[in-house]
């Protein structure tokens, strides 16, 4: 049966849809059959609830298992488990690794330890590796002793290298061909197999003792005479490569910059040991773009929407708690200047206009150095230039949009002094924000840190009794 797989997000929520209806229908039909007293009310309930089971598992079983593993992260958690039950069990393994951390725990505690080693042995190397540190250590050690040498070898390799790291990404499912053989015997050789490795675009050649020698295109092997050897048509120059300790992100870099489809992976002795594709970056830099997103506002996990409500405090306390301190430490910097407020109550009216507009740009700086961090663009010795450059951004921004809030306050309190006072503090703000912008993600970098993680609490805080300090502290030099 062919499996229907959508990217079109109308048809993902029209088949959201149909599961929720089938599931709403399900519970109203068990409701009514339960109040009516009925002849043979057991026989009743049993056809009908059977007749609506086979209905959402015939759906379930059209469907893609990125569209399912979608619909499960959507579906409340008495939903989920009542349908990830109705899965296929030979679709488990591609569900599981689909779905974000959070959803795939709640998913794996409904398995026991037979249903957990059946799924993980339809499983390629790469992935079992990818899933391993979720399942239980009595179902690893169970699995890899049902694997050969060389898949036992595969898998400890990939669970051997840090995250974030090329190993850790790539696959073993590639074909390596000899330089010496011709293009007629490699055809030959291809059409042994049932299926080619997914994106393959490019075989990779090796000599004798399986170093990497170049690459032979596809395009290559189709339209030259089966009489010539590999080693005529390959690509032996400016061939691109990753060592398996390399950074995933500086992969990243080399996909985007040079539109590559997959990527030999090779050892310090230049022996083929598995590929990177396209797929694997795909995957990737989702991630990192997710976790760069929940880094920012203080989230070290991913969370379930719904997940118990314990779960989710513990994920968010922590930054919640720095917040907290942070708003205190803003509320005594104002307490310092309760007489100047007293005096001139305009001020309290302004200063959130100073705070806010300092914390608003030092997002943007923020994101732009995290973005910079993230792409590889960005190093030590850059650190000088971007800093003037955000800083004189930065000064531009402050007299222009300052000058203008001056004038409008100057006007609006009748109060010229109160106007240049205003310009000076959003000046003077926004050129800490900028620094503070830059700083923050690049020595959280040299440290070892997220650079995203909780960049825009820091920032906010920052601006917030930095823009009432300077404020408030010119005022009342000022005008008082």
């Amino acid at each position: 049966m062919s499996l229907s797989k959508s990217r079109d997000p109308d048809v993902l929520h029209r088949h959201l849809r149909d599961v929720q209806e089938l599931l709403s229908r399900q519970r109203l039909v068990d409701e009514l059959v339960h109040r009516q007293q009925m002849p043979h009310r057991d026989l009743v309930e049993s056809i009908t609830h059977k007749q609506n089971l086979a209905r959402l598992q015939r759906k379930l079983d059209r469907l893609h298992p990125a569209d399912i593993a979608w619909i499960l992260e959507t579906l409340p958690l008495a939903d989920r488990l009542f349908v990830w039950e109705l899965v296929r069990a030979d679709k488990d393994g591609d569900i599981l690794l689909e779905v974000s951390d959070a959803v795939r725990a709640s998913l794996l505690e409904t398995m026991d330890h037979y249903a957990l080693k059946a799924m993980a042995l339809g499983l390629d190397a790469d992935e079992l590796a990818d899933l391993a540190p979720d399942l239980p250590a009595e179902v690893v050690q169970a699995v890899l002793a049902a694997l050969d040498q060389d898949e036992q070898a595969h898998v400890r390799a990939a669970m051997s290298y840090p995250e974030g790291t090329v190993g850790a990404l790539m696959d073993f499912d590639l074909i390596k061909v000899r330089e010496q053989v011709t293009l007629g015997a490699v055809l030959r050789y291809l059409r042994r197999f049932g299926a080619l490795p997914d994106h393959t675009d490019k075989l990779f050649v090796v000599d004798r003792e399986e170093r990497f020698r170049g690459l032979l295109t596809l395009e290559s092997l189709l339209v030259n005479a089966p009489e010539r050897t590999v080693s005529e048509v390959m690509k032996s120059r400016a061939v691109v490569t990753f060592r398996p300790d390399d950074d995933a992100r500086a992969a990243a870099g080399a996909f985007e910059r040079y539109d590559l489809v997959s990527v030999p992976v090779v050892s310090e002795r230049d022996r083929v040991i598995g590929r990177l594709t396209i797929d694997d970056m795909v995957d990737y830099i989702r991630e990192a773009s997710e976790a760069e997103i929940l880094g920012n506002v203080g989230l070290r996990e991913e969370e379930d929407l719904f997940a118990p409500v314990i779960r989710s405090v513990k994920n968010r306390w922590a930054w919640l708690a720095i917040n907290l301190i942070t708003a205190f430490v803003a509320s005594r910097v104002i307490d310092l200047f309760e007489d100047s407020i007293g005096q001139l109550v305009a001020l309290a009216a302004l200063m959130p206009i100073v705070a806010g507009i300092g914390g608003n740009a030092g997002n943007q700086t923020i994101t732009m150095i995290v973005r910079a961090i993230a792409m590889g663009q960005v190093e030590s010795a850059a650190l000088g230039r971007l800093l003037r450059k955000e800083l004189g951004v930065a000064l531009i921004n402050g007299l222009v949009w300052g000058g203008v809030v001056g004038v409008l306050a100057g006007v609006l309190y009748g109060s010229p002094g109160l106007g240049l006072v205003m310009t000076a503090a959003m000046t003077l703000n926004l050129l800490l924000a900028a620094t503070a912008g830059v700083l923050i993600p690049l020595l959280r970098e040299r440290f070892g840190g997220d650079p995203a993680l909780g960049s825009s609490v820091l920032i906010t805080a920052l601006t917030d009794s930095g823009g009432f300090f300077i404020f408030l502290g010119l005022a009342t030099l000022l005008l008082l």
